[in-house]
C-alpha cells in the first residue's frame, strides 16, 4: 500500500487559540498525531498542510519536513476538508508522478488516537470503500434524548422507537474526527455527503476526545497525565 497522510494544521483557531502547536503536558498538540503517524508511515508519507510558518517550523523542529504552506483560500472557516486533502492530493501526484493507493486524514485535535488505532482502521479498508471512519457510540442517541419542535413549538423526539429503555434502542455512531481512510478515486469524484460505501472504525470515549474549545483541552489535560480531574 501506498499512502498519503494528510495532517491539516491551520493557523487561525477561536476555540483555543493556537491550538495546534499549544503545549499539552511537555508536547505541541500536533506532535501527538505526528508520533502516532510516525509508528505506522515513512516520514515521506506523512503531509503537514498548513498556512502558518510557525506551525511549519515547530513540525521541522521535530524533523518532519513540511512540503509546503497552504494557500491562503484554502486556511479559512469556509475552506472544506475535501478542499485541503485535494491540495495536497494534487500536490503528492506532481512530485511523485503518480496517485497514492489510500489517503490517510488524521486530524491533530485528536492527541489520544494511537499507532495501534491506525493500524486497526487500515485493516478494514478496501478499495472498494468510499471510506473507512473512526467513530464512538454516542451519548447523544437520537431515539432517546435528542429532541426537536414540531409546528406547534411542542418537543418530539427526533427518531421514533418502540423502546421503552435507553439500552434497547439502535446504537448510534458519532464521527470523532480522529481517523479518516478514504479512496483517492472517491475523493476526486464526489463530496464526502456523497460516500454511500462508509464503514465505522470503533474507538472507545477517552481515545476518542476531540479538542474544539478551553473546555475541552483542560479535559486532554486530565486525560494526558491519567487524572481527569
Amino acid at each position: 500500500m501506498q499512502p498519503i497522510v494528510v495532517i491539516p494544521a491551520r493557523g487561525g483557531s477561536k476555540g483555543v487559540p493556537g491550538k495546534n502547536i499549544k503545549v499539552l503536558n511537555d508536547k505541541p498538540l500536533i506532535q501527538y498525531t505526528i508520533d502516532a503517524a510516525r509508528h505506522v508511515f515513512k516520514d515521506n508519507e506523512i503531509c503537514v498542510s498548513t498556512d502558518d510558518n510557525i506551525i511549519k517550523s515547530t513540525v521541522e523542529s521535530l524533523g518532519l519536513r513540511v512540503p509546503f504552506l497552504r494557500p491562503a483560500h484554502l486556511a479559512t472557516d469556509t475552506a472544506t476538508s475535501r478542499d485541503v486533502l485535494l491540495h495536497a492530493l494534487q500536490y503528492h501526484e506532481a512530485q511523485h508522478k503518480k496517485t497514492p493507493d489510500v489517503i490517510v486524514l488524521l486530524q491533530p485535535t485528536s492527541p489520544f488516537r494511537t499507532a495501534e488505532h491506525i493500524k486497526e482502521a487500515l485493516v478494514l479498508y478496501n478499495e472498494k470503500l468510499d471510506m473507512v471512519v473512526s467513530v464512538k457510540e454516542t451519548k447523544a442517541n437520537p431515539y432517546y434524548v435528542l429532541m426537536e419542535e414540531d409546528d406547534k413549538g411542542f418537543l418530539v423526539k427526533s427518531k421514533v422507537s418502540n423502546s421503552t429503555r435507553r439500552q434497547d434502542v439502535p446504537k448510534v455512531w458519532e464521527v470523532n474526527g480522529a481517523i479518516y481512510i478514504i479512496n483517492p478515486k472517491s475523493l476526486k469524484n464526489k463530496t464526502f455527503a456523497a460516500f454511500k460505501k462508509v464503514i465505522k472504525y470503533k474507538m472507545d470515549e477517552m481515545s476518542s476526545h476531540d479538542i474544539d474549545t478551553m473546555l475541552d483541552w483542560r479535559i486532554a489535560e486530565g486525560i494526558s497525565k491519567d487524572l481527569l480531574f
